[in-house]
């Protein structure tokens, strides 16, 4: 359940993060009091009324632009000079941390349960090998 939800809350703050600086323009075009055309990506298409505001020297049509800007400033913060001070405390951090917190297997493997096989015969007796 704790995967699901830092998967949502991940996928949710990158949505955020790229709907915020998304930008776009709306342009729309009027023939009188009336909406003829919208567009989103390009130049609204006209209603043919031009060659009329020519003759007339009235213009009835007119267009709207609507820009949204979004954000284009997401870092504020600096890149500061990382100076041999800096270097010199990152690479023992780095040390302590992998040599400290991080836990490494072992290769020694332990068998609890193992219990050793039964013998058949007795080796000693058998090679007459005695410690005297």
């Amino acid at each position: 359940m704790k995967q699901v939800f830092s998967k949502i809350a991940s996928i949710l703050l990158a949505l955020l993060v790229l709907f915020s600086t998304f930008s776009f323009t709306v342009e729309k075009h009027y023939c009188g009091d009336f909406l003829m055309d919208v567009s989103f990506v390009g130049d609204a298409d006209d209603c043919g009324m031009e060659m009329q505001k020519i003759a007339t020297k009235k213009n009835c049509c007119k267009d709207e632009i609507h820009k949204v800007e979004g954000q284009d400033k997401l870092q504020t913060n600096k890149i500061e000079k990382i100076t041999f001070a800096k270097k010199q405390f990152l690479t023992a951090f780095v040390i302590a941390y992998t040599d400290l917190c991080i836990i490494k297997e072992s290769d020694i493997y332990f068998y609890p349960d193992f219990s050793p096989p039964e013998v058949s015969s007795d080796y000693r007796v058998l090679y007459q090998t005695f410690l005297i």
